[in-house]
């Protein structure tokens, strides 16, 4: 299946000069998701990446890619949300925007020391949010071992914000 072929261009969303690579008719192609889950789970056994603890979902479109691919691997799904969404304890990190912070949480107890995850999203632009992820891995004690992205901007070179890990990357731009 051609990812990019479905995946559809929206010109000046959210502002002027920005292309929105939208997911949603990917999502609503009969063999969209199942296939892109089994891209991920196929490239990460491929790079020798196994027992795996739990994926952890950055909201809210990794959330969507997030579930059917801890199914996939038979391990825990953990999300990462905006501040005050989590109704336990949480860790805490803020990052630097383009213009300003923002923050992401996760449950104190969502994963525990020394467990091996992946985390995932729908898009790596800049790296900031996905980096991010990384420091409340890290505060968890736990190991991140990859990340996987439906959409890679490779212009804007995210990668080079983000741990020294694989990245698995099924379209990119």
């Amino acid at each position: 299946m051609d990812f990019k072929n479905i995946i559809r261009d929206i010109p000046d969303f959210p502002q002027q000069g920005i292309i929105f690579r939208d997911i949603t008719p990917l999502l609503a192609h009969p063999q969209g998701l199942t296939t892109v889950i089994q891209s991920f789970k196929t490239k990460f056994a491929e790079l020798n990446i196994n027992a795996i603890d739990a994926v952890i979902g950055i909201e809210s479109r990794g959330f969507i890619l997030g579930a059917p691919l801890a199914m996939a691997l038979g391990c825990s799904f953990v999300p990462v949300r905006k501040p005050k969404k989590l109704p336990s304890a949480v860790f805490r990190v803020e990052y630097t925007l383009e213009y300003g912070t923002d923050s992401l949480e996760i449950h104190q107890d969502a994963i525990a020391a020394g467990q091996r995850v992946i985390i995932i999203d729908d898009v790596i632009a800049t790296g900031g949010t996905a980096a991010a992820t990384a420091k409340l891995v890290t505060q968890s004690g736990a190991e991140l071992v990859a990340y996987g992205f439906l959409i890679e901007l490779d212009f804007l070179n995210g990668r080079s914000a983000l741990p020294e890990v694989p990245i698995v990357s099924l379209v990119n731009y």
